[in-house]
């Protein structure tokens, strides 16, 4: 959420800024709500205090015997008039809040300025694309003999985009999501293992509400009114809601693997088959709260700690700064971590790590305190460490070989009791 004391500083400027994310941002009806609204508080603090001076004339009068009487009447008119500004004030504030919560966070000025994602710039390239002197297979082709995942059995259970992972599909997930978190470990985040439901308040506090209500499957009944995670970002963020740090304590790095649930995976392309897109998808995910002056340190070693992961498992990947209008509703800087799927003929998002300044924590009311002085906001991060999905698409599509086998990077081998490859089972 952003600072409206921000947005009264400079709204001409605040607008182009926010319009670079969503063109059709308009912050006049905004800021006349505002002004109205301080208008209202004006009018009753001055009635108030009228109200107040009338009162002590009745006390007044009545220690001298004088009648009180229309005193009295003018006081009961001040109650009613305050009463219905109030009332206003109540109404002007409930839309406000949601035109403010509605408004997305400010880019930073690193993040070039375009609305297309084909001009994110690609900032860092490792490894090359594999070459193939064989017909090479997607994986869903390569899933026929393997037989890693039961798309059709799954469909029976919970209908389309929900997988099933089995046999040694469900124990190379496992190694992968295993290997990531030694990783991170290892890089200072401390493991968590969050609930997979949480309330309205804590997917507001991310964020996720309003504006993606329509993206959530959510339990709704006499009992509860709680929603599946769309990522452990949501829940990660909330667990310090109305929390006031010492800034010794700070930064704090959490890693927490979770399943994914979103509803966006009904109108995936003939392309988009198999696991690319889901409604259900495992994640290990990367958080941090931090002051401003160590976000950036903070968001650098996030990446990195992303990219480890790669490298350990050699597979090619690049580093995208995304433009403005690409970015995510919360974030002020992301990049994006892409693989190339030779089986799709492109490269697809594994990580996406953003710096969201205070935007969380404003909806949160996560602060730091240093020493004596006055609490501040802090700054959250998160990403991907990474999605499983499509990692396990670049996995067996990267390192397929002619006869339909695939081999198994050596660092997995420990968490797979020495398996070293998939073979086809006849």
């Amino acid at each position: 959420m952003l600072d409206i004391k921000l947005l009264r500083k400079d709204p001409p400027a605040l607008e182009a800024k926010l319009k670079t994310k969503d063109p059709e941002i308009d912050l006049g009806p905004l800021l006349a709500l505002d002004e109205r609204i301080r208008h209202v508080i004006g009018e009753v603090e001055e009635l108030q205090a009228q109200r107040n001076a009338l009162s002590k004339e009745i006390g007044e009068r009545k220690r001298r015997g004088e009648d009180t009487t229309e005193v009295m009447q003018q006081v009961s008119g001040f109650g009613e008039k305050i009463a219905l500004l109030n009332q206003e004030r109540n109404e002007l504030e409930k839309e406000f809040s949601h035109k403010l919560t509605s408004l997305p966070n400010i880019p930073s000025d690193e993040a070039k300025v375009s609305l297309d994602p084909k001009d994110n710039v690609c900032i860092k390239s490792w490894g090359e694309k594999r070459e193939f002197d064989f017909a090479f297979k997607n994986h869903v082709e390569l899933n026929e003999k393997l037989k890693l995942f039961d798309f059709k059995r799954a469909a029976k259970t919970s209908g389309s985009g929900w997988p099933a992972y089995c046999n040694m599909g469900a124990r190379l997930e496992w190694a992968l999501i295993n290997f990531m978190l030694d990783i991170h470990i290892e890089n200072g985040f401390e493991m968590w293992m969050p609930p997979h439901l949480i309330r309205q308040e804590t997917m507001f506090a991310s964020g996720q509400l309003p504006k993606f209500e329509h993206q959530l499957f959510k339990i709704k009944d006499d009992d509860y009114n709680l929603y599946l995670i769309p990522t452990s970002e949501t829940v990660l963020n909330g667990l310090h809601m109305d929390e006031t740090f010492s800034d010794e304590e700070l930064p704090k790095r959490y890693v927490a693997y979770t399943p994914c649930f979103r509803r966006e995976a009904g109108a995936a392309g003939s392309q988009e088959r198999g696991l690319i897109r889901m409604h259900q998808f495992n994640k290990v995910e990367m958080f941090a709260f931090t002051t401003p002056e160590q976000s950036e340190a903070m968001f650098q070693q996030m990446v990195s700690s992303a990219e480890e992961i790669l490298q350990g498992l050699n597979i090619h990947y690049r580093n995208m700064l995304l433009v403005t209008g690409d970015m995510s509703f919360a974030a002020m800087k992301t990049i994006d971590v892409e693989v190339w799927l030779p089986g799709q003929n492109r490269y697809y998002e594994v990580s996406s790590l953003s710096n969201c300044g205070d935007f969380q924590s404003r909806r949160s009311m996560t602060r730091y305190k240093h020493g004596e002085g006055k609490p501040e906001f802090v700054y959250t991060l998160n990403g991907s460490g990474l999605a499983t999905s499509r990692l396990m698409v670049a996995l067996l599509e990267n390192n397929q070989r002619p006869d339909g086998s695939v081999e198994i990077p050596l660092v997995l081998h420990k968490y797979l009791n020495g398996v070293k490859e998939l073979c086809p089972i006849s």
